[in-house]
């Protein structure tokens, strides 16, 4: 397998569905390369869903659709131990929840219970049913989207569970000529129909152990704890990042060389994958004034570079 030539039929098949938003697909790949979950949150419309199905589909991989609502239920998600007349014992019925790719649409539209659910699959790769542990298929990715929260009938995610997201990202309105070829083009859900896999399950994990792989350096490291050390100083945010966010952001910058076409990071990754890395784990001290990204961007600013 050709890898640089591999990367770049998958992105180039992501910007032909959504157009415009190279840099979110990007760290999108990114994120699902390294082996992370995915929370793409934004506006009704914008295309999150569609983005959600075009990385299942190119990922090659089984996928199942969950539309959380707030009568969701856990075993909704899960799946129920039913009783059969004919064999005279409970026989487990799979959820949704045991797919290789799981597009949990508008997950704060379901009730922190059932959001819940979610925690031990996603940290874990297994979730506990009526006593019994039942491992989940390999690999197993969570890609989530979410309206934001001042609309209604949304419930805020509760930290434990944004912490479980190694990446979230936001698509924001298209720019005018990308706005026309969507107006001129075929409905978007007809071409993520028929997009091709342009991976198998074992192409993947040949990916994701190249993103191991990828060196860094002891200044990087470094610069890693400068970084999570600077969230925990008080100055910027209310709380630090924990340890593993730390490991988190080094994994996402092993990515995004992966997809330079470098075998090594650069700062330059940690600072491109930072605000998606650590945003939504962190809440800016109140004299700031600014949101919890445009903070993050302004401790970058105020580090020097290894």
């Amino acid at each position: 397998m050709d890898i640089p030539l591999k990367l770049k039929s998958l992105l180039k098949q992501l910007n032909a569905v959504i157009v415009g938003k190279s840099d979110q697909t990007q760290d999108c790949l990114a994120c699902l390369l390294s082996g992370g979950h995915l929370l793409i949150e934004d506006v009704p419309g914008v295309g999150k869903t569609t983005l959600a199905h075009a990385l299942a589909r190119t990922f090659g991989l089984q996928f199942s659709r969950v539309q959380f609502t707030a009568d969701l239920m856990p075993s909704d998600l899960s799946g129920v131990s039913v009783y059969e007349r004919t064999q005279e014992k409970f026989i487990f019925h799979p959820g949704p929840l045991f797919a290789q790719v799981l597009l949990a649409d508008e997950i704060n539209r379901a009730s922190p219970k059932t959001q819940s659910a979610l925690l031990e699959a996603m940290e874990e790769k297994q979730v506990t049913i009526e006593g019994q542990t039942r491992p989940l298929p390999s690999p197993f990715f969570v890609i989530a989207t979410q309206n934001p929260h001042d609309q209604l009938g949304t419930y805020l995610l509760p930290e434990s569970q944004l912490d479980r997201f190694l990446m979230r990202i936001s698509l924001g309105y298209p720019d005018r000529s990308a706005e026309r070829l969507l107006l001129l083009g075929a409905d978007r859900r007809q071409w993520v129909d028929a997009l091709p896999s342009l991976l198998t399950p074992d192409e993947l994990q040949v990916l994701q152990a190249k993103v191991q792989a990828i060196h860094a350096a002891e200044p990087l490291l470094d610069y890693v704890q400068n970084v999570l050390a600077a969230t925990r100083s008080g100055q910027w945010f209310v709380q630090g990042l924990s340890p593993r966010a730390g490991m988190a952001v080094l994994r996402a910058a092993k990515a995004r060389a992966l997809l330079s076409g470098r075998d090594y990071v650069a700062p330059d990754d940690v600072q491109a994958i930072l605000p998606q890395t650590v945003a939504h784990r962190l809440t800016p001290v109140s004299r700031a004034g600014r949101g919890s990204v445009e903070q993050v961007r302004a401790m970058i600013d105020a580090l020097p570079l290894p």
